[in-house]
């Protein structure tokens, strides 16, 4: 797990918001279905930002703050099924 601290938009530096960063292992076929795959991973409830990375089989997510990192993995790859049906994340 990364942490990162990011400053949000229009904040003066004293208002920096910790985000939660984490990669997963994935199965997918070819380039077109991971870049579904991200697509859909970052229109996921409590997903603040989403990279899939076909070369490396990998997928980063960055949740929202609060976030319940299982529950939001569950429903990225709920949505990411739908856009390409055999893909598989391991988390």
């Amino acid at each position: 797990m990364t942490r990162v601290w990011q400053k949000p938009e229009n904040a003066d530096v004293t208002q920096l918001e910790e985000i939660m960063t984490k990669t997963y292992k994935i199965d997918v076929d070819c380039a077109n279905c991971a870049a579904k795959m991200e697509e859909a991973a970052k229109k996921t409830a409590g997903v603040k930002n989403a990279n899939v990375n076909f070369m490396l089989l990998k997928m980063t997510v960055d949740f929202e703050d609060g976030a319940d990192e299982k529950k939001v993995m569950k429903d990225v790859l709920k949505n990411c099924k739908k856009v390409e049906d055999d893909c598989e994340i391991e988390f």
